[in-house]
């Protein structure tokens, strides 16, 4: 964990400049880039000031990753439309070229058989359509995988 660099991103972020955070925290603007380089570190009221003013949580603020949540805003604002635009195995294949290349080893018909039965089983057993089945069934697999790490 950086909170120094966590506080510089939160800034940038919002587009305010130290000089900004400084005058609406009341502070100096050497105070601010003493937090951003780490060479002290702002008090737990002014911790509160600058993750309102970042609009963050004091825990995002702490353990900010600018990443994660530029990736959770996308997926949050992704329409359908968009989203049947996106070749995700294509997309996703780039960083895990198995997905590129499992279709010519594995046989598919065989496992396709065996998950159509899980999500018949999870539609019929809960009522969920068949969106919200292969989410569940996704989901499951996911845990499963990275429980067993």
């Amino acid at each position: 964990m950086n909170l120094g660099n966590n506080l510089f991103k939160a800034r940038k972020k919002v587009g305010l400049s130290q000089e900004t955070v400084a005058e609406k925290l009341g502070v100096s603007r050497q105070t601010i880039s003493k937090w951003e380089t780490q060479e002290t570190i702002p008090d737990i009221y002014q911790s509160k000031k600058l993750a309102k003013l970042y609009n963050l949580s004091l825990d995002e603020l702490i353990e900010l990753d600018v990443d994660v949540k530029e990736i959770e805003e996308v997926i949050k604002n992704t329409n359908e439309e968009v989203e049947r635009k996106i070749n995700w195995t294509n997309a996703w294949s780039k960083k895990y070229p198995i997905l590129g290349t499992y279709p010519n080893k594995v046989d598919i018909p065989k496992y396709s058989v065996e998950i159509r039965k899980l999500l018949n089983n999870l539609s019929n057993d809960y009522g969920y359509n068949e969106l919200d089945s292969m989410l569940v069934l996704k989901d499951i697999l996911y845990h499963e995988w990275k429980d067993k790490k």
